[in-house]
């Protein structure tokens, strides 16, 4: 790929960080339109992969539902997602958790990573202040 073009990629990326590891439990508030209509929903589960392909960055969740499990690709720098929340720190040894999918119950829980808890609250509060800032650098319109 031409390094002019990874080079600029590169810095429009720069203003959104990943917060979140895999076996880290998230949850995804993203937009839904139906019939003409938007609404917020949220999806909470498992980060069990993460593709790093520049701007094509996407993570992968995972969460059972009514007895299946269900598996959802979210693209990292999509305009649909409008905030991945951190719930807990989950402590793995692997980059990619597809064993998950072969466990239920009991087995297929994630020990969760001394100190999570902390840092858990600390990304919150990094959330809240960003979108304090943002909410004030955007001027109300009048009307």
């Amino acid at each position: 790929m031409n390094e002019v073009l990874i080079k600029y990629m590169k810095s429009d990326m720069g203003s959104k960080k990943m917060g979140f590891d895999v076996g880290d439990t998230v949850k995804v508030h993203y937009r839904i339109v139906e019939s003409g209509k938007e609404r917020v929903q949220v999806y909470e589960g498992v980060v069990i992969s993460i593709n790093n392909k520049l701007t094509s960055k996407s993570f992968t969740v995972r969460r059972i539902s009514y007895d299946v499990g269900v598996e959802r690709i979210f693209p990292f720098y999509s305009p649909k997602i409008s905030k991945i929340e951190l719930v807990r720190k989950g402590k793995v040894r692997r980059a990619k958790l597809f064993y998950l999918r072969d466990k239920s119950g009991k087995s297929s829980r994630i020990k969760e990573m001394r100190g999570g808890q902390a840092i858990v609250q600390a990304e919150r509060k990094k959330q809240k202040e960003a979108e304090a800032t943002s909410t004030s650098e955007t001027p109300a319109n009048p009307a």
